[in-house]
């Protein structure tokens, strides 16, 4: 099933929501609340439970939610309950630290292509570096479904270019610099300066 129209900053917290259920599955817990989601992520009750009546009701009145299944429903619905094939270009510090993230995998996020215009054959992995200039070549093998941009802000939109005339359909986004993607193709910008000047904002108001 697919839902629309659903905030962004609720497909956010559904995110949240999910690490916080493996972290109870870990714990050997098998049922958990809506007050007991809102204690580890910081939003109320009544946000978990809006969160949630958007796609449906999982939950038992007075027991709450069983973790496996409701674990399930988030997965379904934000698409982490299959593979996504990633492509990463850039593999400097911030780069390389992404390609190395196990976190990825277990998430649903499998990566399958690591290119750069340097380093070309070092191994990351079970992955070796391959030129930019064969991204295009080498998609058509490896069907990318997402590509994460982690390049000078000179160089995002070529990358950018590449990756949509080579079927890639989302785009994260670390350049400091808005890039242009046709309609169709889904865009995230992750600028790391402007979360840093909002931490900034918040320390200032407590000084």
């Amino acid at each position: 099933m697919k839902y629309s129209k659903i905030p962004e900053v609720t497909i956010m917290r559904l995110s949240a929501y999910s690490r916080v259920l493996n972290e109870a599955l870990d714990r050997g817990e098998k049922i958990i609340s809506s007050k007991g989601i809102a204690n580890l992520t910081g939003v109320s009750p009544d946000q978990v439970r809006k969160d949630f009546a958007y796609f449906g009701e999982f939950g038992v009145r007075g027991i709450g939610y069983n973790i496996v299944e409701l674990k399930y429903n988030i997965s379904k619905i934000i698409g982490t309950d299959r593979n996504w094939r990633v492509a990463i270009v850039g593999l400097g510090h911030l780069g390389g630290s992404l390609v190395s993230y196990p976190g990825f995998l277990t998430r649903g996020f499998k990566m399958v292509g690591i290119f750069d215009v340097k380093d070309i054959g070092e191994k990351y992995g079970d992955l070796y570096v391959e030129h930019i200039d064969d991204f295009e070549e080498i998609a058509k093998r490896e069907k990318f479904d997402l590509g994460i941009i982690v390049v000078p802000r000179e160089a995002a939109q070529g990358v950018a270019d590449v990756m949509v005339k080579s079927g890639v359909k989302a785009i994260l986004n670390f350049a400091p610099v808005m890039l242009d993607v046709p309609v169709g193709v889904e865009l995230k910008n992750v600028d790391l300066s402007m979360f840093l000047e909002m931490l900034s904002y918040y320390m200032s108001l407590n000084n």
